[in-house]
């Protein structure tokens, strides 16, 4: 769970709410089920950002479209790459 502030999905507006499902649409359906989730079934991720729900929808429509299927890297690839650069940033995530 996030350490700051969140609004849960449930009490959320309906700015929260098409921002959280339009960002669930642009996931590769290997990330359709969070590996923690919170209280209401929303990524601990996804929650630190529901305070700004344009932030929500602008930061993980970006990784939606560097993980699309439709690109030449495999998810396997995609991974790989990610590992890299977090191990090179000393990320310990």
């Amino acid at each position: 769970m996030t350490w700051i502030r969140t609004v849960p999905l449930s009490e959320g507006d309906e700015k929260l709410r098409r921002a959280v499902e339009a960002q669930k649409a642009m996931y590769p359906k290997e990330y359709a089920t969070p590996v923690h989730p919170t209280a209401d079934g929303t990524s601990g991720i996804v929650a630190s950002h529901s305070l700004i729900p344009d932030a929500l929808y602008h930061a993980f429509a970006t990784f939606g479209a560097l993980m699309s299927s439709d690109l030449p890297l495999t998810r396997r690839q995609h991974e790989m790459i990610t590992t890299v650069v977090s191990v090179t940033n000393r990320c310990r995530y």
